[in-house]
């Protein structure tokens, strides 16, 4: 091999964690250009990210040069993304798809018919007006205050604009009913995009995009990161939702990641909840919309207990004999047991983190998984002096058979991740319970996301204090978060009741009426608490097959960040879940009153054999 090249780069190799190599060529090359590059016995592809000097070693040369590259702004972006998340440049750059070398940069402005277009009330209008004026705000609107109109005329206008619009949802269990609302306004200028698409839709998509036909892009997480010109409009709905932080590498924040890539490409970011998050209540310009589209009357019962009861099952047969449709929620079965008190509701709370407390009976003790603090297991609740504290939860498939069995006839769709394993299944349920074919919707998260369904008129909320006392710091943003989405898939057309089952009303009553309320008091607590958005919190996870070697890990890496006086080491031992995959797993929770030291910190100390997780929303 010889060394008389004309020209030298860095490439990273995309989709892998590896550090760049440097390859020669004999022509001149674009930052972001994709090339196929010899490692070893393979060719592999990989992204050229910068020119350098000649190197002092021998270089292999670059095979070939293929006719996609990514943008500077992509670059850039992945850039970021790789250093505050703590990924590889070559896992950051494969998020995005990038761009034809012959993609259209050019869009001919696109008419909407005005009459087709959703009639704006005026209190719709106002917000609609408000947020052509900001670059970037909060649309924070009731349920059923008909925010998709508003997304629906901005989209419009930016394709009058000549311009694109990335519409996010937090899963794909939303967007079947939001391609037949989008399709009725856009036609084919629409793509929904998800991670479950088959190669061939994406291929087909992706071709419509670059001839300038589709301009409308929406979809979960994955859909921020196609190939679109002339971005206008990011439009993250549901932005409190957990579902747009990626548990995997690189562990990006889809909502922050849009803010960021609006700002570098001059789009306007719209986030929109009727709960929103404390962090964008925070931070962002807030635009309300205070009064759903249609007012109809909620009524809200309050019963105790962690089972399904008689109130439940003849409310249900009631609605059901009526021609009406129901809805219950149960939380998700965690992988952990909390201690609570079925008289007063209130869990067992850590007295220096104020989180849960997580039951361990094998080592009969109660565990703090933020600071690691334990002590025995209780038997009387510290509140109210009740005995005997429960720990037990039930499930779906046993709430069905027991509804199954009291109210006959009745169709249940079981809705959540055991029976929705595909995007088919999905929309098989979703089409029976739209039809009228089932007629209670049963299950966990799934449910508060977005469905709107005229005809619901009954919603039951089982296990608001498991998610009370859940080991996390935004416990009761959860709650009070899920019982207002809950409720709001009801009552869309005509009146609803509402059933919550709690054994502390007095704590959701306060707040029925006035979610923004509820938002001003848990920020004071979260002020004095010191966490997010007063401070930034950051979770290492270790994971090994030998145990002591991961415990080693864990103890060097705690040594290591002592030496930084401006970080917190809030606790650090074996993970919630302990073992997953035959691998011991390990955890540090740090907190810093600032950002910028604590990624210093964690850029001294970041290795191969530890990941790291910026501003987590899992401590599991």
């Amino acid at each position: 091999m010889t060394n008389s090249f004309l020209y030298y780069y860095e490439v990273y190799f995309i989709r892998s964690s590896a550090p760049s190599l440097t390859y020669a060529t004999h022509q001149s090359l674009n930052i972001g250009s994709i090339v196929a590059v010899p490692l070893k016995t393979t060719v592999n592809e990989a992204v050229i990210f910068r020119k350098v000097k000649k190197p002092e070693f021998e270089t292999a040369e670059i095979t070939s040069v293929l006719n996609t590259n990514y943008n500077r702004e992509q670059m850039e972006i992945a850039k970021f993304i790789s250093e505050y998340y703590f990924s590889s440049f070559g896992e950051a750059i494969s998020l995005f798809i990038p761009f034809k070398n012959t993609s259209l940069t050019d869009l001919l402005p696109k008419k909407i018919e005005e009459k087709i277009l959703p009639k704006l009330s005026d209190i719709q209008q106002k917000a609609y007006d408000q947020l052509l004026k900001k670059e970037k705000a909060l649309l924070f609107g009731v349920t059923g205050s008909g925010k998709t109109e508003i997304f629906i005329s901005l989209m419009a206008k930016m394709m009058e604009e000549g311009k694109t619009s990335i519409f996010l949802m937090p899963e794909i269990s939303l967007t079947p009913q939001m391609e037949k609302r989008l399709k009725v306004y856009f036609g084919e200028s629409v793509a929904m995009w998800h991670s479950k698409l088959t190669k061939k839709k994406k291929a087909s998509i992706l071709e419509g995009i670059e001839s300038g036909e589709i301009r409308i892009v929406a979809g979960a997480r994955s859909a921020l990161f196609v190939p679109l010109s002339n971005l206008g409009l990011i439009i993250v709905d549901e932005e409190h939702d957990d579902s747009y932080k990626a548990m995997t590498r690189p562990r990006y924040h889809a909502r922050d990641v849009a803010v960021l890539m609006g700002s570098k490409l001059g789009a306007k970011v719209v986030l929109a909840s009727a709960t929103p998050s404390m962090s964008s209540y925070y931070k962002y310009d807030v635009i309300k919309l205070d009064k759903p589209y249609i007012e109809t009357e909620k009524k809200y019962t309050f019963i105790s207990g962690d089972r399904i009861n008689n109130t439940m099952l003849d409310t249900i047969d009631t609605h059901y004999k009526a021609g009406d449709q129901s809805l219950l929620f149960l939380p998700t079965r965690g992988n952990f047991k909390y201690l609570y008190c079925e008289s007063c509701g209130k869990t067992h709370l850590c007295p220096f983190c104020s989180v849960g407390m997580a039951l361990h009976r094998k080592h009969r003790h109660l565990k703090c998984h933020y600071c690691n603090y334990t002590e025995p297991i209780r038997d009387t609740c510290i509140h109210c002096g009740h005995t005997p504290l429960k720990s037990e939860r039930m499930g779906t498939v046993e709430a069905i058979e027991v509804i199954s069995e009291a109210v006959e006839g009745i169709q249940i769709e079981q809705f959540d991740k055991d029976s929705i394993t595909t995007a088919k299944k999905l929309k098989e349920a979703l089409q029976r319970f739209e039809s009228g074919e089932s007629q209670l919707l049963l299950g966990t998260q799934m449910l508060s996301k977005g469905h709107d369904y005229a005809n619901i008129t009954l919603s039951i909320i089982m296990g608001l204090d498991y998610i009370l006392g859940l080991a996390d710091y935004r416990a009761r943003e959860r709650a009070m978060s899920l019982l207002f989405q809950i409720a709001g898939r009801s009552g869309r057309a005509k009146a609803a009741q509402i059933i919550v089952q709690t054994g502390d009303p007095e704590f959701f009553q306060t707040y029925l009426a006035d979610y923004e309320l509820f938002i001003k008091d848990e920020l004071a607590f979260l002020e004095m608490a010191e966490y997010p958005p007063f401070a930034s919190l950051a979770r290492i996870l270790i994971a090994h097959k030998d145990e002591s070697k991961a415990s080693k890990i864990t103890l060097d890496t705690v040594t290591k960040l002592k030496a930084f006086e401006e970080i917190e080491i809030v606790g650090h031992g074996k993970a919630p879940v302990e073992k997953i995959a035959n691998k011991f797993r390990f955890h540090i929770l740090l907190r810093a009153k600032h950002r910028v030291p604590l990624l210093k910190a964690l850029h001294r100390v970041d290795c191969r054999e530890i990941e790291i997780d910026f501003d987590p929303v899992d401590f599991a």
